[in-house]
């Protein structure tokens, strides 16, 4: 983006003499990190307009002091640096795709955006894929794949930026084959600040202090310092392969079904969570079967996105068995086009979800599933799916989870969901300013309904296993609508959380980095 006025803080811009520690890291080979400072750009600047709106949530929009725009992790400490001695709070934006209101709140003072820190290359010195926290996923997953014949199992929304989409642990397509995301870090790079106030750019691996690098395997953006870059290498990686290779063929295809009562959408609903319940182990035949339910309201419809590893031997026989398994009894069945075949870099460019333009309002609620749905939870989906307060952009998800997720331990990553085979996913969204309050209750009264039993929310154990902290809902610490007892922090971390509070209480001891969710230092 050029920049009509550019202003630049040196050294001196750290205030009290600020440690800039490692002012190479995160340097591409070839390159010197600049020594001068990032891009600083203020109300009165022309791009002032547009940066403030690179947030997909038009519910929340930041009116910061300065918006840094880094092009290295040393711009990046220099500009942390800054904010501090300034007494600017802080929020850092990578690809602008938060939910909620964790970088565009109006106490931000200081936003750190990383867009231009997108590069991604082969860092010898660690052995591992670097990419910048700019990156976003699409371009991350073209050079991954161009550049050397792999990927990781991220995302399937290809404008959401690496950044707090890894820190919070990542799932996709091919997830139920390949894992988290997060099983794919192999280190982090974080500008932290320290107790006196001063900024320092720090690397944790797997192998070296890697308290930090856990936590940014699912403990979410924005918690504990401004990540800078990611190190990627597979867990077990042997030979000259450290990610693993993607399919090399997809098949895909999209089914629809109208809403024609509600005995068809339960009987629907039903058979297709009782076929992922039933596919849910690691190494199941059908780890290789990503297929996305999309409930639409203002289309009347359910579609399921089907994508399915080409390269399987019983593919297609795969392919079949889901079919039928789903349509059992469902008047009218699915519908749709024949299988297609594409490469999975055509897969990716053409199937996957592009960047959006103009974003909506929004309100997310979600839910890990480790039982299916009763029919009397289903039955009231579909009350409030065909309410008319849904029509419009608003739509209820069902994204397979399980697989190779479930076959490592809890505390192998941050996120600790490995018990699951769904996640659910309420999004509304509408436009006008003027319709907040009937979207938002739209939301809650059905997420609430739903979980009904168990104070409004999907307490961890039992049926349900809590929520994803890249959708973030601060409903769940809000005793109106969670009345459970069982505070917001279980949903999301479990029994992950007093490591995450030690590592907190660490490495951001003055609580510079925090949000509505953010995690509360361990006391001393």
């Amino acid at each position: 983006m050029p920049l009509s006025r550019r202003r630049f803080i040196g050294a001196a811009g750290l205030g009290g003499g600020g440690l800039l520690a490692g002012a190479q890291a995160g340097a591409a080979p070839g390159t010197r990190s600049p020594v001068t400072g990032p891009a600083v750009v203020g109300p009165d600047d022309p791009e002032y307009q547009a940066l403030t709106l690179r947030g997909y949530n038009r519910r929340f929009v930041a009116r910061p002091a300065k918006i840094f725009l880094p092009a290295s992790a040393a711009e990046t400490c220099a500009a942390v640096g800054q904010a501090v001695a300034g007494g600017l709070r802080i929020a850092a934006r990578s690809g602008g795709h938060c939910f909620d209101g964790f970088v565009d709140d109006p106490r931000t003072q200081a936003i750190i955006d990383l867009s231009r820190m997108n590069k991604v290359y082969f860092d010898q010195a660690h052995q591992a894929y670097s990419v910048d926290a700019g990156t976003e996923i699409g371009p991350m997953y073209e050079q991954l794949l161009h550049g050397w014949g792999v990927t990781i199992p991220a995302g399937i929304c290809l404008g959401v930026g690496a950044g707090g989409y890894l820190s919070g642990g990542g799932y996709g397509p091919l997830s139920r084959r390949l894992g988290l995301a997060a099983d794919h870090v192999f280190g982090v790079e974080v500008v932290t600040v320290d107790a006196a106030g001063k900024p320092a750019v720090v690397v944790s691996t797997r192998d070296s202090d890697p308290d930090l690098w856990w936590a940014h395997t699912g403990g979410g953006g924005g918690n504990f310092g401004v990540v800078t870059r990611f190190l990627l290498r597979s867990q077990d990686a042997e030979g000259p392969r450290l990610l693993p290779e993607p399919p090399a063929h997809m098949l895909h295809t999209r089914l629809v079904v109208p809403f024609a009562s509600e005995a068809s959408f339960v009987r629907l609903i039903g058979n297709y969570l009782s076929f992922f319940e039933r596919n849910s182990a690691p190494d199941n035949r059908f780890a290789g079967l990503y297929a996305p339910l999309h409930v639409k309201p203002i289309a009347g419809s359910c579609d399921i996105l089907v994508l399915l590893d080409a390269d399987a031997p019983d593919a297609r026989a795969c392919y079949d068995e889901f079919t039928a398994a789903v349509s059992e009894g469902v008047q009218p069945p699915p519908i749709g086009p024949p299988l297609d075949r594409k490469s999975y870099s055509d897969i990716v460019s053409q199937v996957y979800y592009a960047k959006g333009t103009v974003p909506p309002r929004v309100k997310v609620k979600a839910a890990y599933l480790r039982e299916a749905y009763t029919p009397d939870q289903l039955r009231k989906i579909y009350r409030h799916m065909t309410d008319a307060r849904a029509i419009g952009e608003s739509q209820l998800e069902f994204l397979p989870f399980g697989g190779a997720i479930n076959a490592r331990p809890a505390d192998a990553t941050a996120l600790p969901v490995r018990d699951s085979f769904m996640t659910m996913l309420i999004h509304a969204a509408w436009r006008t300013p003027g319709d907040d309050e009937k979207y938002l209750a739209w939301a809650r009264e059905m997420y609430r309904d739903i979980y009904a039993e168990t104070g409004g929310v999907p307490v961890p154990g039992g049926a349900a296993g809590g929520s994803y902290i890249n959708y973030p809902d601060p409903d769940l610490r809000d005793p109106r609508w969670n009345t459970s007892g069982v505070p917001w922090h279980a949903f999301y971390y479990r029994d992950n959380y007093p490591r995450l509070q030690r590592i907190k209480a660490k490495w951001d001891p003055r609580n510079t980095f925090r949000h509505p969710l953010s995690i509360e230092p361990a006391r001393t």
